[in-house]
């Protein structure tokens, strides 16, 4: 929990924002409550809510939101070996609380202490959890009942990239984390131009493949010299 608490600098305002943005959307507090409380993902919420001020139909809306949030898929991947011997229930709970910042501080404890037991995975997970996704709920309230009164000069959307940037700069340890994050940077801004974040789709295997090529590259030089 207290390694989490630097991400609350980040969490609190984009969470904030959300709760602005939506009710400005003509959501009222339970829509706006709800939305958080059951997809709890806020680059996914945004998408859709943009779609929706933009009167966009609602099976497009429902699309691009999950789109925004395949990444998931590949957090959960990268978490299989660590966590493989969770229960049904305890799988159900992790998957609910998967969050970019919950997954880049679990996978990164991991790797530094690969001899943890399955109980103490689970438990740094919760604790990451807790702190993250608690304080998104509550300042999504205070944003949906207060916000009117934050002054506009008062710019909550730099939280988004600050903490993508917070997540990804400890994780580029090797020449292969490097190419990965090159390669799907890239090709995600190559890409813009395609409608519904779909260039981001692409982007990111393209960069795990550049990373996975590099990796066997590095290996294979390694055990011919």
């Amino acid at each position: 929990m207290l390694q989490a608490m630097p991400f609350l600098l980040v969490i609190i305002p984009f969470s904030l924002l959300f709760g602005v943005v939506a009710t400005e959307a003509g959501m009222d507090l339970a829509k706006v409550m709800g939305f958080s409380v059951l997809v709890l993902a806020g680059a996914s919420q945004f998408t859709a809510i943009q779609l929706i001020t933009d009167n966009a139909p609602a099976i497009i809306v429902i699309l691009s939101g999950l789109a925004v949030n395949l990444r998931m898929a590949m957090y959960s991947a990268s978490l299989v070996p660590w966590l493989r011997g969770a229960t049904a229930t305890q799988k159900a709970w992790l998957a609910y609380a998967l969050i970019d910042q919950s997954y880049a501080l679990s996978i990164q404890h991991y790797e530094r202490h690969p001899r943890l037991s399955l109980s103490q995975r689970l438990a740094y997970f919760a604790g990451t959890a807790t702190m993250l996704c608690v304080p998104w709920l509550i300042a999504t309230w205070m944003g949906a009942t207060v916000g009117q009164a934050i002054p506009e000069e008062v710019a909550l959307d730099f939280a988004m990239p600050i903490t993508f940037l917070a997540m990804i700069a400890p994780m580029l340890r090797t020449l292969a984390h490097m190419a990965a994050c090159f390669i799907a940077v890239a090709m995600a801004l190559a890409l813009a131009w395609m409608p519904s974040g779909l260039g981001l789709l692409i982007a990111a295997p393209l960069g795990m493949a550049a990373g996975a090529l590099v990796e066997y590259w590095v290996e294979r030089k390694r055990s011919t010299t």
